[in-house]
């Protein structure tokens, strides 16, 4: 009864009620018209194509996924999108786009600030570096905005009104904003039409792509009455609030936190674009977020920590013929760390008693980026693929890759390419 519901619920919204859709008509637009278009401001998103009947079925599938298969899942995303939502509406209205377009992070991730995707996007809007980098996000050593759900609604916002202006169409900009704009620029050009249904029929976009926006959709479709779709009784979070303040010098989070007279947790969720123990290093000032009315509570308490101590290192002091290679290996962090930490100019010319800032060991967990690791010189290389081989090590196929240089009475013509050929084991010397 209740898929049923469902079913007939969704008919109802795509035929007239669901307004953010239908309620204005954008124009589309010729390849030869778009270089002159102009962003004007409408309310709603004209999404769905005059036969939509058609494509019924494609967005259907999305709700039953939703609503069945991955409800847990769903409910959690209704959930957490709750703590930013508001925050995320007003900032998508004062760039003058759709502010139903919020939903996006639904199925992009689920509204989690920590997503990572195997294309390495990252956070809620889910941007590649590029693409973060050229809508002013900074990704350093020291912190991702990418992360920063004010920050990256901000770019988002402003990606996808250029979107908007490019095509002239919101399926198609949402569909750029999936697969990226040089793609579906390409894609509408081989077809001739400007029209995001039409591509479905092709072979130009990604099934990703061609599933995108019968996924928002369908995503927002439910979002709308989610009762109808048996999503009941779903946790609101506290909305997502806060107070800014300009610390003038870097600062442990543990010390801003205790200055705000709350826990690290607290600070490292307003703040989740920091990847280190601090505030950066490589800037002169940093605004940061503490919760709402303590400010005042929060300038007060810094004032007693001399700025010597709100910032927290150890220190390696330099020995004779130390290098920069020499002090990643012996402190185990990556010359990216020691750059960091202490610029290049002093590595230019290192002296006995030189000291060195090395990240706080009981506050620093170190990636897999920031640890040294030792590059096989290419002496012990040729030292490796010369190694004597077992017959374990072909058991399985009886077939090996060997330097062409090995083996004996081998053409240089039959490596020429590449250096290594397929040899049955059985031709090796034992």
């Amino acid at each position: 009864m209740r898929k049923l519901l469902a079913i007939a619920s969704f008919v109802f919204l795509i035929s007239g009620y669901f307004y953010c859709y239908a309620e204005d008509e954008i124009p589309s637009l010729k390849q030869d018209e778009k270089k002159d278009f102009r962003y004007s401001v409408y309310e709603g998103l004209n999404l769905l194509p005059e036969n939509k009947d058609s494509f019924v079925d494609r967005i259907q599938k999305n709700i039953n996924l939703f609503s069945d298969k991955i409800k847990e899942k769903f409910s959690i995303w209704l959930s957490r999108s709750t703590k930013y939502i508001e925050k995320m509406k007003e900032i998508l209205h004062e760039k003058g786009i759709p502010e139903d377009l919020v939903y996006l992070p639904l199925i992009e991730s689920g509204f989690n600030v920590n997503a990572k995707s195997r294309a390495k996007a990252v956070g809620p809007w889910q941007f590649i570096e590029s693409t973060g980098r050229r809508y002013g996000l900074i990704i350093d050593w020291w912190r991702d905005e990418r992360k920063d759900p004010i920050k990256s609604t901000n770019a988002a916002a402003k990606y996808l009104k250029d979107l908007y202006t490019m095509f002239g169409d919101w399926s198609l900009a949402l569909a750029a904003y999936n697969a990226g704009e040089g793609r579906v620029g390409k894609a509408v050009n081989r077809v001739g039409e400007n029209d995001y249904w039409t591509l479905l029929n092709t072979k130009y976009l990604p099934n990703e792509t061609k599933n995108y926006v019968p996924k928002y959709i369908a995503a927002i479709t439910i979002v709308k009455q989610p009762e109808e779709f048996g999503f009941e009784d779903i946790k609101e979070h506290e909305p997502f609030s806060y107070q800014e303040v300009v610390i003038p010098s870097p600062t442990d989070l543990d010390i801003v936190a205790r200055c705000a007279e709350t826990d690290l947790n607290t600070i490292k969720e307003l703040n989740p674009e920091l990847k280190r123990w601090s505030t950066p290093m490589n800037v002169k000032e940093y605004i940061i977020r503490i919760p709402e009315g303590k400010k005042e509570k929060f300038l007060e308490n810094l004032e007693k920590i001399p700025p010597e101590k709100r910032f927290s290192y150890d220190i390696y002091n330099t020995q004779k013929k130390d290098t920069i290679s020499r002090i990643a290996k012996k402190t185990k962090l990556s010359t990216v760390v020691l750059y960091e930490m202490n610029g290049s100019e002093v590595f230019k010319d290192l002296k006995p008693g030189t000291k060195i800032m090395i990240p706080p060991h009981d506050k620093f967990t170190p990636s897999n980026e920031d640890i040294y690791k030792e590059k096989i010189s290419k002496k012990n290389s040729k030292k490796l693929s010369n190694k004597k081989i077992s017959k374990k090590s072909c058991k399985k196929s009886g077939v090996i890759k060997v330097k062409a240089k090995t083996l004996k009475k081998i053409s240089k013509k039959s490596c020429k390419k590449s250096g290594v050929i397929k040899v049955k084991a059985k031709t090796l010397k034992k």
